[in-house]
């Protein structure tokens, strides 16, 4: 397959152009079937045939973005019955607001036993809030699947 953009051959499962750095799939100016140059308004490419409206063929189609997604309710679960040690975070990838969870569940029980407390309602809420849909994304922007 062929970039849309450039024209550039594309690896197998690309999911962005090595040449012109473009997403796979976008752009108007080339044949993703054959690379030649094509008007943008055409349906078809005039040198082969092929549709150019038409996404990449199956075993061409770059990688998903969603491909690891997490599990809404393991992360609301694991808010819920270890949020107090910032487990549902770690599982999400926010690893800084993890660490401080952890710390405040354990050492801040110097702090006359209330880190600890604070931080199982932390865990309790945030658990909560994943469960009812207010926090719906990992770290990295991916959604939550059901």
């Amino acid at each position: 397959m062929y970039c849309k953009n450039c024209g550039a051959q594309l690896p197998n499962g690309a999911y962005v152009c090595p040449q012109c750095g473009v997403p796979a799939g976008q752009g108007d100016r080339y044949c993703a079937n054959c690379g030649q140059q094509t008007d943008p308004m055409a349906v078809v490419c005039v040198h082969c045939g092929a549709s150019t409206k038409q996404p990449y063929p199956p075993q061409y189609q770059p990688a998903s973005p969603y491909a690891q997604q997490k599990s809404k309710i393991a992360a609301g679960l694991l808010g819920i019955f270890l949020g107090a040690l910032g487990v549902h975070n770690f599982y999400l990838g926010y690893t800084n607001k993890a660490i401080i969870q952890i710390l405040l569940g354990t050492v801040g029980i110097l702090l006359c036993g209330l880190g600890p407390v604070v931080s199982g309602i932390w865990g309790l809420v945030e658990g909560i809030m994943i469960l009812a849909g207010s926090i719906t994304c990992d770290a990295d922007g991916v959604p939550l699947s059901n």
